[in-house]
């Protein structure tokens, strides 16, 4: 079923509080889409895939590409763009990039855009943002984004679930010797498969980008809320990105590993959703046997059930 015009008009509001010049905080764009900041940020991240202060920094990040491109100073864009600083400017541009404001290439058709989840990008002066017709939920005949996008759902639905499990339920051990990975360490309690679950995202995103090996997992569900919130767009604008650009036999080297080891792109990707359809089964597993009820339709694992529910959008 399709989005009714309602649908499409509150998430037009919620995206012009997001991209306005007046809303710098995410308190700011909630107040400008009169909700309070939790509810904006399922409200904006169910509709574009993307978490509103991330959607706003990586647009706010091409239009600094764009203006880069026309001729304007790497210090008035720094401060336009909203920074404190060109140098925290810099560091953000490169991470997002690949390379220095100072080396902006020459103006062309979209050089200035970076991966996106939605097809929301900066346009020009005139129009912030466009929507390329990329929709939110994955055409039936893409098998592989439709699996990756039912396997971040289902992590957060997994994650809503756990709200109900009690302090000493969350770390009792409950299946001995479970250990799917060898070099990865045990998950015999929800905490650690939750936490697996989560974040073994974020090894394989650090290598891609190129970025330091991450810090330790966190073990708080609080914590792993707000590491999911982090690692889906991100996880999503780059398979997305991979695909449109066919890249699924490029090779990175991960050194990471020791001795590093070159993996493609297509295994990676691989890797990730099997280990991760397994963990999502155990968990649930798991949260049955500490008590909770997992029959409801927001917790069916089967992706047949669930893109029946979100095809033509949410």
């Amino acid at each position: 079923m399709a989005p009714s015009p309602t649908d499409r008009d509150r998430l037009r509001q919620l995206l012009d509080a997001v991209l306005s010049d007046d809303n710098t905080s995410l308190d700011d764009m909630a107040a400008g889409a009169y909700a309070s900041p939790f509810h904006f940020t399922r409200q904006v991240r169910r509709g574009a895939g993307e978490a509103p202060v991330a959607l706003r920094r990586r647009v706010l990040l091409e239009r600094a590409a764009w203006l880069l491109q026309r001729g304007q100073s790497v210090t008035d864009v720094a401060f336009e763009s909203g920074y404190e600083s060109v140098d925290g400017f810099a560091r953000a541009f490169s991470r997002a990039f690949g390379h220095s404001p100072g080396r902006m290439g020459p103006v062309g058709e979209h050089s200035h855009w970076l991966p996106a989840p939605n097809g929301i990008h900066f346009h020009s002066p005139t129009a912030l943002y466009v929507d390329s017709g990329s929709p939110t939920t994955e055409d039936a005949g893409d098998v592989v984004m439709l699996m990756v996008r039912h396997d971040l759902d289902d992590i957060d639905a997994l994650l809503d679930a756990a709200k109900g499990v009690d302090a000493a339920s969350w770390i009792a051990p409950r299946l001995a010797g479970h250990q799917p990975l060898s070099w990865s360490g045990p998950e015999e309690n929800l905490a650690q498969v939750i936490s697996h679950l989560v974040a073994d995202k974020l090894p394989w995103l650090s290598t891609i980008e190129g970025a330091d090996l991450p810090p330790a997992a966190p073990t708080e569900l609080t914590d792993l809320v707000e590491l999911h919130r982090d690692i889906a767009p991100r996880w999503l604008a780059l398979v997305r990105d991979i695909d449109r650009r066919g890249a699924w036999q490029d090779r990175v080297i991960d050194a990471l590993c020791d001795p590093p080891e070159s993996f493609l792109l297509s295994q990676i990707v691989a890797h990730v959703l099997t280990f991760s359809a397994h963990r999502r089964l155990v968990a649930r597993w798991m949260l049955r046997d500490a008590g909770l009820d997992v029959t409801a339709p927001a917790l069916d694992p089967d992706p047949i059930m669930w893109h029946r529910k979100h095809s033509g959008g949410f």
